[in-house]
């Protein structure tokens, strides 16, 4: 209510010294008017959070409103003492009829083409520009649980996470619930390892220089113990595997049909108009 007692102060003073001002909009509250453009109650409040209430919704809203005259003002000013006014309706013209084209592009596009190559389009691709795909990063694919220091049954838990069965699996999912503070299962997808330093207090060259399929690391720090077990591992320098290649893959197809499309297209299109007499040539 106090924001909105503060713009309809705006809003009264604004009718106590306007005079010969265009109608405003009758379905809405206006709270000033300049240049013969007015703004209204609803537009001021819309770009207020819904969390912000007293002082702050008054300075934003006053900085929306100062924003918003200065910018009609500019505009206006700009109207009257720009000159070159052909120029500026070409360069709209060239942008209009841009945007027109990329439209019916993508309008195109989004007819002939597929959403997405098949499987075997990406497989047949990672196969014959494997070079393309050489990890920068390791991968991994594991379990990382992370506990309080002083967590019970440490060495029960360290055989869980060791082990990695569906028996231990169900045992960590319980215990984490009651003693964990995190657990990561990501034995189903791989996980780049950077992802993973972020949550447990291990260098990227010690984590590099020592992992493998099925490593196991243990390490605490003064509020935390962390247990990682690796079941799987690519390594950097080595091929990525083709299931997190496939999004790049796609990518790289799809561009390429487009471009192909867009280009066929536009080479038909000519021949076309050529062969119609759309277009004429004139004998200089």
């Amino acid at each position: 209510m106090r924001i909105f007692r503060h713009l309809l102060l705006i809003f009264l003073f604004g009718s106590l010294i306007g005079c010969d001002v265009k109608s405003p909009d009758q379905t809405r509250i206006p709270l000033l008017e300049v240049e013969g453009k007015f703004l209204y109650l609803d537009q001021v409040q819309g770009v207020i959070p819904p969390n912000i209430t007293g002082p702050d919704s008054v300075q934003i809203a006053d900085s929306y409103i100062r924003k918003w005259v200065t910018d009609v003002l500019l505009y206006e000013n700009a109207k009257r003492n720009v000159t070159d006014k052909d120029e500026i309706e070409r360069l709209l013209d060239d942008y209009r009829k841009s945007l027109i084209i990329h439209q019916y592009q993508q309008n195109l596009l989004q007819q002939r083409l597929p959403e997405q190559p098949s499987e075997e389009e990406m497989l047949v691709f990672y196969r014959n520009f494997s070079e393309q795909f050489i990890l920068r990063e390791n991968l991994l694919k594991g379990i990382l649980l992370v506990l309080p220091v002083g967590a019970p049954r440490l060495n029960d838990v360290r055989r869980w996470v060791q082990s990695g069965d569906n028996k231990s699996l169900e045992k960590i999912e319980k215990y984490s619930l009651q003693h964990g503070l995190s657990y990561d299962y990501f034995v189903d997808r791989w996980v780049q390892s950077n992802e993973i330093l972020k949550k447990i207090p291990v260098q990227q060259e010690q984590l590099s220089s020592s992992i493998g399929n099925g490593s196991f690391f243990e390490v605490s720090d003064s509020l935390k113990h962390y247990m990682l077990n690796v079941d799987s591992v690519k390594k950097s320098g080595e091929l990525e595997p083709f299931e997190t290649a496939k999004e790049k893959i796609s990518n790289i197809i799809l561009n390429q049909l487009k471009s192909d499309f867009m280009l066929n297209f536009e080479d038909e299109l000519y021949r076309d108009a050529i062969r119609n007499g759309t277009v004429t040539f004139f004998n200089k």
